[in-house]
């Protein structure tokens, strides 16, 4: 989801010094650093600092995944072995996690970070020895395909930015019938931003119009002057592509001010603490999309292991990180620990059971096939507004 930051070039020299200690015996089998019982994967994810409250889901939702296969029995008989590493919400030190993952522990693949920033940074280091990366919840279309070319040994378990916004786009003109729309962005986050264009380019093709454009700062805690500014506008819908924390607080504002236009967003907004920041009234009228909804049938079995293993409910990045470890679970299942044959299987992935529903992979791109909902917040509660089918 998430955060593009300009640390590439930078991650990408690191990722140069360092490949050449890492070429020999890093890809394939798992060799010395697990018995002969073990099969040693790598959990890179953001467990301190900035986006830790991201990572930390995502790695429960991993663990999860990999104590079911274990308790059933392992894969042909041998148990799956989680390394962890934290990669400190830091774009830099995913390369340092993802070398020693590499180099030290030996892993046959790695999933992790969460984060876009972080997942481009340790890119270089994984293709340049052969180890299949599953990013679950990084949203920019550049983790996996960059300046046209595919990433060969990059996927995710999640949707891109351009199809979440766009679904938004439709959801405001042809579900609300909305002709104009305010575009409320956090100009310090490249998903904010990137949500934000995709949006206006398809509301405007759909016959809509973007009236008015204002930003904020992530941590910003008051909101109100860019508010009353939007307020005049009068749109028919307020676009907020934004995480949790800013939302829940710019919702709550908004309604004191009398602002009463529906409030769109994307997956950022997927979190129950949204409801304790804004208040269940303020968000009635507000609408975003996500990756599964709690309500849906398939998604049960996931739902009720997670809330026996942790005592708790899932939030959307532990259900991503599940997603991945199912991903990895049964690329590995097909044929074994060589990690060319586990990145074949992950490329071929068709019709998967996962947490969130089901996924096929799209070869061409590493982007998952999978459906998107729509959920109106009512009451406190979030209710299934539409769903949209997989495309491809």
């Amino acid at each position: 989801m998430f955060f593009k930051k300009k640390l590439k070039l930078a991650a990408l020299a690191v990722s140069g010094l360092l490949a050449c200690s890492l070429f020999a015996g890093c890809g394939g089998d798992s060799g010395g650093a697990a018995n002969a019982d073990q099969i040693v994967i790598g959990s890179n994810f953001e467990l301190t600092g900035n986006v830790a409250q991201y990572g930390s889901n995502a790695a429960k939702g991993l663990k999860l995944a990999i104590k079911e296969i274990n308790d059933a029995g392992g894969v042909n008989g041998k148990q799956i072995k989680i390394v962890e590493a934290d990669c400190k919400s830091e774009a830099a030190e995913s390369v340092n996690s993802a070398t020693k993952l590499i180099s030290d522990d030996k892993v046959v693949a790695i999933v992790g970070p969460a984060v876009t920033a972080s997942v481009i940074a340790e890119s270089q280091v994984a293709a340049d020895n052969k180890v299949p990366v599953i990013a679950p919840a990084a949203t920019n279309p550049d983790v996996t395909v960059e300046n046209g070319v595919l990433k060969e040994f990059i996927f995710r378990s999640c949707f891109i930015d351009p199809q979440q916004s766009a679904v938004m786009a439709q959801f405001a003109a042809n579900d609300l019938n909305a002709k104009t729309a305010v575009l409320y962005l956090d100009s310090s986050s490249d998903y904010s931003k990137s949500l934000g264009r995709i949006f206006k380019e398809t509301f405007n093709a759909l016959g809509g119009e973007v009236v008015m454009e204002e930003a904020f700062l992530a941590k910003d805690q008051d909101f109100k002057a860019a508010l009353t500014k939007i307020q005049t506008a009068n749109a028919d819908v307020i676009f907020v592509p934004a995480y949790y924390e800013e939302v829940g607080k710019i919702v709550k504002q908004a309604r004191e001010l009398g602002i009463q236009s529906a409030i769109l967003g994307t997956d950022g907004w997927d979190d129950s603490k949204v409801v304790d920041i804004a208040g269940a009234d303020a968000l009635n009228n507000t609408f975003f999309c996500t990756h599964y909804f709690e309500g849906d049938a398939d998604v049960q079995d996931f739902i009720n292991a997670y809330k026996k293993e942790y005592n708790d409910n899932p939030n959307v990045f532990a259900a991503l990180g599940y997603d991945a470890g199912k991903m990895l679970v049964d690329a590995i299942q097909r044929d074994g620990t060589d990690s060319e044959k586990i990145r074949a299987n992950i490329e071929t992935i068709k019709d998967l059971k996962v947490g969130t529903g089901t996924i096929t992979m799209d070869a061409s791109t590493h982007n998952p096939i999978k459906g998107i909902v729509v959920l109106e917040n009512k009451d406190g509660a979030r209710e299934l507004r539409t769903k949209i089918a997989p495309q491809g």
